[in-house]
């Protein structure tokens, strides 16, 4: 027995070392798994916001319509896509038109609206043995080069017909499946589908036949497939996947988009099949991931642990793991600690500084009042009407603490505060920009320091029209720039303070940090100059 014990311990270590390197080729395939299926959650997430942001485009232009009594104009209805500048703000559609319903025997109708609007003596074409005709009336954005598809009947061809019958039944929107775009406007077809929304009919007398179902026509939006998924997928940071988008059914003919980065074939074949609905259409989409795919651990490990028999490395690589969260747990904890001793210690430094700020502003209060007081009833009234002016306004910004809030009121609100009187016009200038949550407390409570500022040190304290409130909107990278500019003038010999406040960091801390914004100061012989940029969502 003692002879066997060698042999029995090897194959007992061995079988432990097996089933060890067993669970580890499981283990490392599972994560693999979960993690490709966290990224395709992600290309799905993004897809599904794409088409969502494409079709409340569509359901804007149905509002539009509807808001009309569905008698939009071509120079309405053009003038509407223009401003929503469809090239930049919705890359992917090709555009949104109007498919006016008639039945068989009735084109003139369509034929009149086409003359009358677009100034084309066109026919309905092509020839259809179908109950009803369904041409293009307007679309937009329309160029010279694809004026063609007006007076085109989608009702003639199988796929649009599909979709348009459902239309027909409910006010939901009803997708085409793959369908080839463009051929109508002089240029090579390309994939893409269609979304098509009825309109509902208008009530008043004597628009529509009496002979016509309950709609009278119908809005549409045709996406490019490649170009819309492509978008969707491209965004930072990119997801290594390969996907292929169908309609209905993993057939060659219903194929709608496939990346252009091939599937990875070092990954065991990693397939995530995923469905969804889109405007009444259910799309396959079928995930691979390309080489960029990285598994979460090596396929070597499992191998190192059935021939070296890495027993004992695990049990200390799971104990060193219970240290490290131990470890990190405490560390957190200790963060949060300090975090919240700062926070507390920096609340109280701005309680403090807002006290002394709020008994600097009543006592100037007092002293101008004063000085203007012929009697002390006088002084007594006029002093407590300011007061309360200050409570109104303190209660107005609680009020309003979670809603959007005007950047022209916000500033009068505050400089009201400040200097206790009605100010005076020219002082503010600026279009109107709306802030949110986050951008109203941290300008306000910016204002409200540099307002104090200007009444302890500025020639404002003495007169109002010193100071100068401009603002102005800029685009930078797309992204919307908020740039405020406060002047402060008649002071002399003005110089930069040799060091800094506590007012002066908390400015520096709301604009840079909570903003993300940027602000320069500028010591000028003819006063003090402030620029503030913040980007605004």
């Amino acid at each position: 027995m003692k002879r066997l014990f060698p042999l029995l311990t090897f194959l007992a270590v061995a079988l432990i070392s097996m089933v060890m390197a067993g669970f580890a080729y499981f283990a490392t395939q599972e994560a693999t798994r979960i993690k490709f299926e966290a990224t395709v959650d992600d290309a799905i997430s993004r897809i599904d916001t794409r088409l969502d942001l494409h079709l409340t485009m569509l359901r804007a232009t149905q509002a539009f319509f509807d808001a009309h009594g569905n008698h939009v104009s071509r120079n309405e209805f053009q003038a509407f896509i223009s401003a929503l500048d469809v090239g930049v703000n919705f890359p992917g559609l090709r555009g949104i038109g109007f498919l006016q319903l008639v039945r068989k025997g009735d084109e003139e109708l369509a034929e009149r609206a086409i003359r009358q609007e677009q100034g084309l003596d066109r026919k309905v074409y092509p020839e259809s043995t179908q109950q009803w005709r369904t041409p293009i009336l307007m679309f937009e954005p329309l160029k010279p080069s694809s004026d063609s598809v007006i007076g085109f009947d989608m009702f003639s061809e199988p796929a649009r017909r599909e979709a348009i019958e459902a239309a027909m039944k409910d006010d939901a929107h009803h997708a085409t499946g793959p369908v080839m775009l463009g051929g109508n406007s002089g240029v090579e077809p390309y994939p893409g589908f269609i979304v098509f929304a009825r309109l509902k009919q208008d009530a008043s007398p004597g628009t529509v036949a009496t002979s016509t179902p309950v709609t009278q026509g119908f809005l549409y939006a045709a996406f490019r497939a490649n170009e819309l998924f492509q978008l969707a997928l491209r965004r930072i940071p990119l997801l290594p996947v390969h996907v292929e988008i169908y309609d209905g059914e993993v057939e060659p003919q219903r194929l709608m988009f496939s990346s252009a980065t091939p599937a990875a074939t070092t990954l065991g074949g990693i397939v995530d099949t995923r469905r969804m609905n889109v405007a009444g259409r259910q799309w396959i989409l079928q995930f691979q991931p390309t080489s960029a795919f990285s598994p979460p651990s090596s396929r070597v490990i499992p191998v190192m642990l059935g021939l070296f028999g890495l027993l004992l490395a695990g049990a200390i690589a799971l104990v060193a793991r219970y240290k490290e969260r131990a470890y990190h747990a405490a560390e957190q904890l200790h963060e949060t600690a300090e975090k919240s001793l700062l926070e507390k210690d920096l609340m109280l430094q701005e309680m403090k500084h807002r006290i002394k700020n709020l008994i600097t502003r009543i006592l100037a209060i007092a002293r101008q009042t004063a000085s203007r007081a012929t009697d002390v009833k006088e002084f007594s009234d006029s002093f407590a009407a300011r007061l309360q002016a200050m409570a109104a306004s303190q209660d107005m910004l609680t009020r309003s603490r979670w809603q959007k809030a005007d950047l022209s009121e916000l500033l009068r609100i505050e400089l009201g505060q400040v200097f206790g009187k009605d100010l005076p016009d020219g002082l503010l200038s600026g279009p109107q920009v709306l802030l949110d949550e986050t951008a109203t407390q941290a300008l306000g409570l910016t204002f409200h320091e540099l307002a104090t500022n200007a009444l302890k040190y500025g020639e404002a304290g003495h007169s109002v029209d010193a100071l100068k409130v401009e603002w102005r909107m800029e685009r930078l990278d797309r992204k919307r720039m908020l740039v405020l500019n406060w002047r402060e003038s008649g002071q002399e010999g003005l110089a930069e303070p040799a060091s800094t406040g506590f007012g002066t960091k908390l400015i520096d801390m709301n604009i840079t940090r909570e903003l993300n914004g940027s602000i320069e100061r500028r010591f000028l012989p003819s006063g003090l100059q402030v620029e503030i940029r913040i980007p605004l969502k």
